[in-house]
């Protein structure tokens, strides 16, 4: 069933976290992952998203590009997005040249998604000034837009000066790959509307939807055919949502409480208070471990509110191995991708 014909995607959210208490061969874990999205391509699921962060004790994955593109060599059709490639640490013609190349590698499913960055000590790692990060961000997307849209650039500014820079080889998707930006601040809702194709964000409101909208329309940029992505935190579909939250329970607190200290110290809102406890998580509702029918309720309860196009949830809490979601995933892929068709 579509929303008033309005198709949703379903996708998969990987960050390839490995702590210490649940260690795991990294090998492994990779290609097991792999395993997984190529699985899941063939079920039903539409798009993957990766996220980076960099100097954390567990492995979460630093580098989006190259499993970009072994996804890309292990699939024929689910899309691939970066859905969050922190922009500030990485630079913009390089960038562009892996994006084209990963491009071509997948047959022309790659989706860049960028953020500014949050976490003070990733800045201070690579000597980026944290007060920087938006207007680095900014001229990054200009000189990868043109880069990839086949300009011949020369840009010079306080952080870049280049010469006469032109891409090769060329991108398969014309006039670039899509471009995904997000946020709740002003200056990210006029960064997606300015520089990106679609917007992305967990947990976003009608609120952020309605504010998007207005931005674009400011730019004079088609507000017909929004791709807005957005995400239930963590959402598991399950026979048995109590043992299954029972399993799932102590890796999510990891994660939860892990992303509310980086965001407290960087003076944003955390996810939530620190959890204690399964009774602290349960309250909080970030994560959600339903039966199919009711799975299939929140979603549409969530897209009536806010018109995404695309829907995704954290796949695999971390230290879990990625045969534990199988049965999750062929759930979700079995009762609630249908109900949306």
């Amino acid at each position: 069933m579509s929303l008033n014909g309005r198709k949703i995607r379903f996708g998969l959210w990987y960050d390839f976290r490995n702590p210490a208490q649940w260690r795991q061969p990294a090998d492994r874990l990779y290609a097991e992952t792999l395993d997984q999205i190529a699985w899941a391509e063939n079920h039903g699921f539409d798009d993957v998203w990766l996220s980076e962060h960099h100097f954390i004790e567990d492995g979460y994955l630093p580098s989006i590009l190259p499993i970009a593109a072994a996804i890309g060599a292990r699939t024929k059709r689910i899309r691939i997005a970066s859905g969050v490639l922190l922009m500030p640490f990485h630079n913009p013609v390089r960038i562009a040249e892996d994006i084209a190349v990963v491009d071509i590698i997948s047959g022309g499913r790659l989706e860049l998604g960028v953020g500014v960055g949050f976490k003070h000590e990733e800045f201070a790692g690579f000597g980026v000034s944290f007060k920087e990060r938006g207007a680095r961000t900014n001229q990054s997307l200009e000189i990868i837009r043109r880069l990839l849209g086949g300009e011949t650039v020369t840009f010079k500014s306080e952080f870049f000066d280049f010469n006469n820079i032109q891409l090769t080889p060329a991108p398969i998707q014309k006039p670039h790959p899509p471009i995904w930006l997000g946020g709740f601040t002003p200056p990210a809702l006029r960064r997606a509307a300015r520089y990106g194709d679609g917007f992305t964000v967990p947990g976003a409101t009608r609120e952020v939807f309605d504010q998007y909208v207005a931005e674009l329309k400011k730019l004079n940029r088609p507000t017909d055919n929004i791709r807005f992505a957005s995400a239930v935190w963590c959402l598991l579909v399950s026979n048995d949502p109590e043992k299954t939250f029972a399993e799932a329970a102590d890796h999510i607190i990891y994660q939860a409480n892990n992303y509310s200290t980086w965001l407290s110290a960087a003076g944003l809102s955390p996810l939530s208070e620190q959890l204690k406890d399964r009774e602290d998580l349960r309250k909080s509702g970030l994560l959600q471990v339903l039966t199919p029918d009711a799975a299939v309720k929140m979603i549409r309860d969530f897209a009536e509110n806010v018109p995404i196009t695309h829907f995704y949830s954290w796949t695999l809490p971390p230290g879990l191995p990625p045969r534990w979601a199988e049965p999750h995933l062929e759930l979700f892929a079995s009762k609630v991708i249908p109900a949306f068709r």
